[in-house]
């Protein structure tokens, strides 16, 4: 397959992802509001916004440790816990409750299970993308019920602007992605661009590269930002020759990995939007205009980075994916009719 339409393949596969976690998100509001599945007493409280981030900051910091001192898979089983735990969110919902002992739909926890063990045994790009996507859905919509607009509006804006610095000014997500990769977790969203292509196979890419073979395109996981990278030529021992080993172009890479974050942070917002939209606002198919807005905004910045990342240089992607949903969300606001103070949420203070 030509490289060019090899690529547009794989971004394609990104927008479809992001698609299923935003749309997902606005499915799971209502039943998650229902389940009782709200963090948070007040939603409109922005300190909630600040001890989210210092949660980040403090599981950063853990991470780098763990890596540091070769507490690698401990990490490992932590975030595949975590994955299998927040799937299970969906899974109450969906499987139907058949069998129940002790309170516990044991079909569903048999699917979180099933989850978390294939993470475990056979982490393939699909699997973990799968994962992702579900665990990713599942975390847009949580938040979503538990962040109010101006946490959440606050939420994206530092995490975009942590997500440069840590990328262009410490570059400690970098390392940080550089350890997650090795891991094979749901943290990083696995974009194959060869039909041959295997994760399991292939090299782990090097994110702190600086030449166009090994160039990171996004940024990080944990703290939610972008992780974009080329992939060395997966190729058997026979095949591998020194013309394997010339630097790759951008157009020619065989995968691209992109952080799980930036899936979830900017559906943060749709969700949001979605779930506290003013009584009677316009709606699209269903969906608050605000909503619909910081969604299309959302995918204007991810063209723009997908754009970046082609051209082969590393790209935090937070700050042009919630700056997208962030501004799509205040000009749908506005068409609505909403007040930029009740927009940004802060009628209650003024």
């Amino acid at each position: 397959m030509d490289s060019r339409w090899r690529a547009v393949a794989g971004c394609a596969l990104i927008g479809f992802i992001f698609l299923f976690v935003q749309v997902g998100a606005l499915a799971l509001v209502e039943p998650f509001k229902t389940a009782g599945y709200q963090a948070v007493e007040d939603p409109s409280d922005p300190t909630n916004s600040v001890l989210y981030v210092v949660a980040i900051l403090l599981a950063t910091a853990g991470m780098l440790l763990a890596f540091r001192y070769d507490a690698d898979q401990l990490i490992r089983g932590v975030i595949v816990f975590s994955s299998a735990w927040l799937s299970l969110y969906i899974f109450r919902l969906v499987a139907p409750p058949v069998f129940v002992v002790g309170g516990f739909n044991v079909l569903a926890l048999a699917m979180a299970t099933l989850l978390g063990v294939g993470l475990l045994v056979y982490p393939e790009w699909y699997v973990i993308d799968t994962a992702g996507a579900v665990m990713g859905a599942a975390a847009a919509g949580l938040f979503g019920i538990s962040f109010g607009i101006l946490p959440a509006l606050l939420l994206l804006t530092v995490l975009a602007v942590y997500d440069a610095i840590s990328v262009y000014g410490t570059e400690h997500m970098l390392t940080l992605a550089s350890g997650v990769m090795d891991l094979r977790v749901p943290v990083v969203l696995v974009i194959p661009l060869s039909l041959s292509y295997s994760f399991l196979e292939a090299t782990t890419p090097d994110p702190t590269a600086e030449d166009g073979s090994d160039e990171a395109t996004g940024e990080n996981t944990v703290d939610d930002t972008t992780a974009a990278e080329t992939s060395e030529e997966a190729t058997s021992d026979e095949e591998h020759t020194e013309d394997a080993e010339v630097a790759q172009g951008p157009l020619e890479r065989d995968a691209l990995f992109i952080g799980l974050g930036d899936a979830i942070i900017p559906a943060i917002l749709v969700a949001s939007a979605a779930f506290f939209a003013p009584a009677g606002v316009r709606t699209v198919l269903g969906i608050p205009l605000p909503a619909v807005t910081a969604m299309v905004g959302t995918f204007l910045g991810l063209a723009v980075l997908l754009w970046l990342v082609l051209k082969g240089r590393a790209h935090a992607g937070l700050p042009l994916l919630n700056g997208g949903s962030i501004a799509g969300y205040l000009l749908g606001a506005l068409v609505a009719g909403i007040g930029l103070v009740e927009a940004l949420g802060l009628a209650p203070y003024v």
